[in-house]
C-alpha cells in the first residue's frame, strides 16, 4: 500500500510516500505498520491512549477516516491513502 506523507512525516519518513505492507486491511494496521518501520512517527500521530492525536488526519480515496470506519475503516492495496500531521502556521 502506498501511503502518502505531508509537512514533517516526510521528514520521519524520507520521502513523500512510503510502501507499506501491514498485518491487516485496517487504517490501524497500516499506522501500526508505519510506527515498526519509523517509530519517530508514533509521537506525531499517536495519543498515549493509541488514538490519532486532535488534527492528525488520514485521507482514504479523498474521505477523511472520521466520516467512515474511524482507525477501524477497511482499506484496499488500490485504495489512495494520506496521512496529515497537525500543521501550526499563519
Amino acid at each position: 500500500m502506498q501511503v502518502k506523507v505531508f509537512a514533517n512525516l516526510r521528514e520521519i519518513c524520507g520521502g513523500v510516500s512510503v510502501e507499506v505492507k501491514p498485518d491487516g486491511d485496517r487504517v490501524i494496521d497500516i499506522l501500526d505498520k508505519m510506527v515498526e518501520m519509523f517509530p519517530d512517527i508514533e509521537e506525531e500521530i499517536f495519543t498515549d491512549e493509541k488514538r490519532l492525536k486532535p488534527f492528525v488526519h488520514v485521507y482514504i480515496n479523498g474521505k477523511n477516516i472520521i466520516h467512515l470506519d474511524d482507525l477501524e475503516t477497511k482499506v484496499k492495496e488500490q485504495d489512495q491513502f494520506a496521512l496529515f500531521p497537525p500543521v501550526a502556521g499563519g
